[in-house]
């Protein structure tokens, strides 16, 4: 596009300096103008260089968070290897921010974060803590504050745990089916009785990531 606007004005300079000879007073002859021939540069310049950097959510993996996941779990004093399991079974669904809204407004109970965390979970673990401050609804665009507050959510459930235990769980066992069924259910659960179909699930998925969840600690 640039030469051709350069060949553009060059033909109108030769046309406008044949004018004026033809129109000269004195009546000399005049010679005739001779156009320089244009530079046409042909190195290309170089394009800028994109930031090619993708979204957290666009590849997933609670090992990427593995340091906060360390951090948050000291804080609470609980298991990390708990905790990145846990990240792990709860890495079943799209995390991207937008998604969660969406999928809010169509679901009576939604859980927002990678840890998938109910609102009044939420509302209830952040008393007297850290991030007291901070809103439910930010969890989503949050992945560090979604951990935080699973770690001390695990921590109150370690509290409520009963004294004396039937030796059919271990304590982190235990503190997994709280996180997914709550913290009543887990109560009885550690006084002997057997979780359910859909809490057994949950666990067997635990178990499944419980070697992969010390690997990604270790990252």
């Amino acid at each position: 596009m640039q030469v051709a606007k350069r060949w553009a004005w060059v033909a109108v300079g030769v046309f406008v300096a044949g004018v004026w000879a033809a129109c000269s007073d004195d009546g000399a002859t005049t010679k005739p103008v001779t156009a320089p021939v244009p530079t046409v540069s042909t190195t290309v310049p170089a394009k800028p260089t994109a930031t090619t950097s993708k979204p957290w959510y666009d590849d997933y993996d609670p090992a990427h968070f593995a340091a906060d996941v360390r951090r948050y779990a000291q804080q609470a004093g609980i298991n990390p290897q708990l905790l990145m399991a846990i990240l792990y079974n709860e890495s079943y669904k799209p995390h991207d921010p937008k998604f969660e809204r969406q999928w809010a407004e169509v679901d009576s109970d939604p859980a927002f974060g990678i840890a998938n965390m109910h609102k009044p979970a939420f509302d209830e673990t952040k008393r007297g803590r850290p991030f007291a401050k901070r809103k439910w609804e930010e969890l989503p665009d949050n992945p560090a504050l979604a951990i935080q507050a699973a770690a001390w959510h695990l921590h109150d459930l370690a509290r409520r745990l009963p004294a004396d235990r039937a030796d059919l769980y271990t304590k982190d066992e235990l503190l997994a089916l709280g996180y997914n069924a709550g913290g009543g259910n887990m109560r009885i659960f550690a006084r002997g009785r057997k979780a359910g179909a859909q809490a057994q699930s949950y666990l067997d998925r635990l178990h499944g990531n419980w070697a992969k969840s010390a690997e990604a600690l270790e990252s």
